[in-house]
């Protein structure tokens, strides 16, 4: 089988050319592929967009100037690094501050636990709760009397009147 690729022939006048375009068509995201750099798109746009890095390296310009170039007419997409400012601000500081709070609170919560679990947190339980009545007292004997008698016919220990 034979197989067809297209072969990108660019001449540079240095071996800096050449590295400064391979890093920005490294760095540039593709329009069209989403998550694929120019590098590994072979998408119009794709090549479009590796030919004008190319002439903007002839023409001298600087890898800052290419970004901006491209940023100013593909908008923050272009790049896989957005610049700061405050409509990226949630991009940038929302997953650490989220990180920090969620460690925060995992602490906070597993030194909680142990402080109960030594009896120093200062929770008390209270011991002067009321004694049961002797009608409480009463049915609960009904109810286990019941329930020895009924243990051995279906293990069901609530009557239909209990149910009710």
């Amino acid at each position: 089988m034979a197989s067809y690729a297209a072969i990108e022939v660019y001449d540079f006048d240095s071996v800096q050319q050449e590295a400064q375009y391979r890093g920005l068509i490294e760095e540039l995201r593709c329009p069209k592929c989403q998550n694929q750099n120019l590098a590994g798109s072979d998408a119009p746009i794709a090549q479009d967009l590796k030919q004008k890095t190319y002439d903007l390296i002839k023409d001298g310009r600087s890898d800052g100037e290419i970004r901006a170039y491209m940023q100013e007419r593909y908008g923050d997409f272009i790049t896989y690094k957005p610049p700061v400012r405050p409509s990226t601000w949630i991009l940038w500081f929302f997953p650490p501050l989220l990180l920090i709070s969620l460690l925060i609170g995992w602490f906070w919560q597993s030194k909680r636990r142990q402080l109960v679990a030594s009896g120093e947190s200062g929770v008390t339980v209270n011991s002067t709760a009321a004694a049961l009545s002797a009608a409480e007292k009463a049915e609960i004997d009904r109810l286990l009397s019941r329930a020895s008698s009924d243990e051995k016919n279906d293990h069901d220990i609530t009557s239909l009147k209990d149910k009710k």
